[in-house]
C-alpha cells in the first residue's frame, strides 16, 4: 500500500477501531496468477501486539484451500471539496478523499472440524446479534442447524504485518483541517460525519500529547 509518511498509522489502538466501526472485510487470495475476494464479517481480538481474526466461507469458495492472504479492513472515508479549504485560492487546492484502511498480511488457517465451525458460529452471532438487539443462538443440540455446519469452512487469520493509512488531512495547515472537519461534520452522509468524527479525535489527541 502506498502510504507517505505523514499518514502512516501505527498504533495498534487505530485498528482496534476501524474494526468496531466496520468488522466486514475483505480477503484477497492468489490462486495461479488470478486474484480471490471475498467478503466477510469477523471476530477480532488484540492481545498486545499479537491481533487474531476468525470468521467463515461458504465450503464451495477457493480460498478454503488457506494459504497466504491480504485482509482489508475498511474505515470511514468522505470526499472533501477543495472549496472547504480557508487557503483555496492562494494555494491552489484541488479535491481529494480522506480515510482510514488497514491491509494486513498473513496465512489463512482454515478447519473444519464440527466442534470449532461450532463454537465459532455461535460466538459469531452473539456478537452480531448483541449489535442489532436480536437474540438467535445457534443451537447445537438442533439436527437441523448443526447440520448447517458441514456448508461451511471456517478460517483464523494472525497477521504478520499491518499496514494502516489514515488520510484525514494531516498534510494540511491547522485551518484547513478545521474547516474539512466541519463541512464534513455537517454532511447529510454517516461516512462523511464518521471521517468528521476520526478526524476530530486523532486532533484532540495529538493536542493532548503535545501538552502533556
Amino acid at each position: 500500500m502506498y502510504s507517505p509518511r505523514a499518514f502512516v498509522e501505527t498504533d495498534l489502538a487505530a485498528l482496534d477501531g476501524l474494526i468496531a466501526h466496520d468488522p466486514f472485510v475483505t480477503v484477497v487470495t492468489l490462486a495461479e496468477g488470478v486474484p480471490e475476494a471475498s467478503h466477510l464479517p469477523v471476530l477480532y481480538r488484540r492481545e498486545g501486539e499479537r491481533v487474531l481474526l476468525e470468521g467463515h466461507w461458504a465450503r464451495p469458495n477457493p480460498q478454503t484451500a488457506g494459504g497466504p492472504a491480504l485482509v482489508i479492513v475498511q474505515g470511514p472515508h468522505a470526499y472533501v471539496s477543495a472549496s472547504w479549504y480557508p487557503d483555496k485560492a492562494q494555494a491552489a487546492r484541488v479535491p481529494t478523499w480522506n480515510y482510514a484502511v488497514a491491509h494486513l498480511h498473513g496465512q489463512l488457517q482454515a478447519f473444519n472440524d464440527e466442534a470449532g465451525l461450532a463454537d465459532l458460529v455461535d460466538r459469531l452471532s452473539r456478537h452480531f446479534e448483541a449489535r442489532v438487539g436480536g437474540d438467535w443462538r445457534f443451537d447445537i443440540d438442533n439436527p437441523r442447524e448443526r447440520a448447517q455446519l458441514r456448508g461451511i469452512v471456517g478460517f483464523r487469520f494472525v497477521p504478520e504485518r499491518i499496514e494502516m493509512k489514515f488520510k484525514l488531512s494531516q498534510n494540511h495547515p491547522a485551518e484547513n483541517v478545521a474547516a474539512v472537519m466541519q463541512a464534513l461534520a455537517r454532511q447529510d452522509d454517516d461516512n462523511a460525519r464518521a471521517t468528521a468524527a476520526l478526524m476530530r479525535d486523532r486532533t484532540a489527541a495529538t493536542v493532548q500529547g503535545a501538552e502533556g
